[in-house]
């Protein structure tokens, strides 16, 4: 089996690491997908995302991971693959929004976040974006952290959450299912806690 891990905005694949190495010691192949969203647009990184894909389902079955906005991306090259190319056994979405984020649409406006993050950033806080991105039909995960603070100050109130996203922006009921781990949102890639659920998941044929 083949892995994809497509990392998170203003990371780099380095933050799949320990995840990647569990997967390969599980006897995986993995590889990865980078992208800089300073310099790309949400589009142009998705039409490079899917040039990748397609090379990997034509040398076997494959899983596709990804962390927080990497999970957006796949999902949107996915829905636009060619007819007749190979879907992944199963997406595997780690704290990855699917309803717009509120810390995103808190910033949409503000300089800094809007320079750092471009059109990507922009996405995460667009209703009428990220609502016309759909999902293959495939089963698919999703990963979502726990170890955020709840406050009525905070920007999720009492809802659980990773820091980043609550896990109502991270689920939605086409999901084959939801696995909470106390994690943060920063760490998921990095957390045996993912790594173990997806091992699991390979050893049940759950992704066949």
């Amino acid at each position: 089996m083949t892995v994809l891990f497509v990392h998170g905005m203003g990371r780099s694949s380095l933050s799949g690491w320990p995840l990647l190495y569990q997967l390969r010691k599980a006897e995986m192949k993995t590889k990865t997908f980078n992208y800089s969203v300073a310099f790309e647009r949400f589009d142009t990184i998705t039409a490079r995302l899917r040039t990748r894909i397609i090379r990997i389902a034509a040398t076997g079955n494959y899983i596709v991971v990804g962390h927080s906005l990497g999970g957006v991306l796949l999902r949107a090259s996915l829905e636009s693959l060619p007819s007749g190319i190979a879907l992944p056994q199963h997406v595997y979405l780690l704290g990855s929004p699917i309803l717009p984020s509120r810390i995103a649409r808190h910033l949409q406006t503000n300089f800094i976040y809007r320079t750092i993050t471009g059109d990507c950033g922009q996405l995460l806080g667009s209703t009428k974006r990220m609502a016309a991105i759909g999902f293959p039909s495939v089963p698919i995960t999703a990963i979502v952290g726990t170890r955020g603070i709840k406050s009525k100050y905070g920007p999720f109130g009492e809802d659980k959450n990773d820091g980043i996203v609550s896990i109502s922006e991270v689920t939605a009921a086409w999901l084959s299912n939801v696995e909470q781990v106390p994690v943060a949102h920063t760490l998921l890639p990095a957390s045996k806690h993912v790594a173990k659920i997806i091992i699991k998941d390979m050893d049940s044929g759950q992704s066949h």
